[in-house]
């Protein structure tokens, strides 16, 4: 089931997430719904946040990059409870996106490495080393689930810049090609 995303000035945006455990209720099937809900929005990842929910978990989908980096080819992992326990490297700025933020695309200054901890699908512990592209989509994602936005990372000139588009967001005034929830005051 495609699930709406929750857009700007919702305030599951900004909340800090609750780690979830085995007996969290159909967890398999929140999984395969943000999946889905991830690929008809054409994005690369989505937050648990994303979909209205305060909990830690996100899916990643590298898949749909495969056509420019084909080492992503068939890359779809859930990641349960993750945390970045450390970064490495050197800042890199790159072009961000965020399916919250329709239309509003800006470069962040993220580190090109970083160690994640999470469980699985299974519960299965994993740590691991990130770089480049999947280092930056882990970061991103993880930011929401600490209640964080890419927008929080911009230059204050270029967080300036969009305030025109962040409240046209935040009021609904957007177009985008995927099922919204927006903030109703």
């Amino acid at each position: 089931m495609i699930l709406p995303i929750y857009t700007y000035g919702q305030g599951v945006l900004r909340k800090e997430t609750e780690e979830i455990d085995e007996s969290y209720e159909n967890l398999k099937q929140l999984i395969a719904d943000m999946f889905e809900t991830l690929r008809k929005a054409e994005g690369v990842g989505l937050a648990a946040p994303q979909v209205g929910l305060p909990i830690r978990v996100m899916v990643v989908d590298l898949d749909a990059v495969s056509d420019d980096m084909p080492e992503f080819k068939g890359y779809l992992k859930a990641y349960i409870n993750p945390y970045i326990e450390e970064t490495d490297g050197e800042l890199v700025p790159y072009e961000e996106g965020c399916l919250s933020f329709p239309g509003i695309h800006e470069k962040v200054n993220r580190p090109s490495k970083v160690r994640v901890s999470w469980v699985d699908e299974d519960f299965n512990e994993h740590d691991e080393w990130f770089e480049g592209f999947p280092a930056r989509v882990m970061q991103h994602e993880i930011d929401h689930l600490d209640g964080k936005c890419f927008i929080d990372r911009m230059s204050p000139l270029r967080r300036q810049m969009n305030k025109k588009a962040l409240s046209n967001i935040a009021a609904g005034k957007f177009n985008c090609d995927y099922k919204v929830k927006i903030n109703r005051k």
